[in-house]
């Protein structure tokens, strides 16, 4: 009901944790708000708020350097694995943090896919579900954006900040700059004015 009234307000998307206190997106009880998120169109922006590490990541800035995009990739991965993009195909998920570390490991997920029954509950590959999902570029690293744009192609990628975070990055236009102009065109505005039919 909430994403109902958030869309009837005029809002352009949700945003929500990797999880809901222990449980996974995954849940099939959540199943109800990708439904209304599906249903309405509603684009649903997933940014972890802490880590479930714990104490192996409270030094020296762990939590938040490796959890928040472990726990981006956990959520993606869960999504993906157990089949919730097939019930809810016209879902429309932003991973933040470059969706973590699922695009770089996806070969290992798709491995895992193949050689593990319980991780076969999604109908095809794990990588090709990537194409239903949209990260943004907040990587601070030039060459990890290439990377991330090949994995993801240009269209699945827009410009982030992490704003007001103390990791933000306000200038993160500057890693676009040596990128081909239709695809810094498409991440530094296009991809998202469609995505939120702004």
């Amino acid at each position: 009901d909430q994403i109902r009234q958030a869309r009837a307000m005029g809002l352009k998307g949700v945003e929500i944790s990797a999880s809901v206190g222990s449980r996974e997106l995954s849940d099939p009880a959540f199943d109800p708000v990708w439904h209304a998120a599906e249903e309405t169109g509603m684009p649903v922006f997933i940014h972890p708020l802490g880590t479930s590490l714990g104490p192996r990541l409270s030094s020296f800035y762990l939590s938040n350097t490796i959890g928040q995009p472990l726990e981006t990739t956990i959520a993606l991965s869960s999504l993906i694995i157990s089949g919730v993009l097939d019930r809810f195909p016209g879902l429309k998920l932003v991973g933040a943090h470059g969706g973590g570390y699922l695009p770089a490991y996806i070969g290992r997920l798709d491995h895992t896919w193949r050689v593990r029954p319980e991780a076969r509950q999604c109908r095809e590959r794990p990588s090709d579900y990537l194409s239903r999902i949209w990260v943004d570029t907040v990587v601070f690293d030039p060459e990890q954006l290439r990377a991330l744009i090949a994995r993801m192609g240009a269209a699945r990628v827009m410009f982030g900040t992490d704003y007001p975070f103390d990791m933000a990055d306000c200038r993160p236009d500057t890693l676009a700059e040596a990128l081909p102009a239709q695809d810094r065109t498409a991440i530094m505005g296009g991809n998202a004015e469609a995505l939120f039919s702004l």
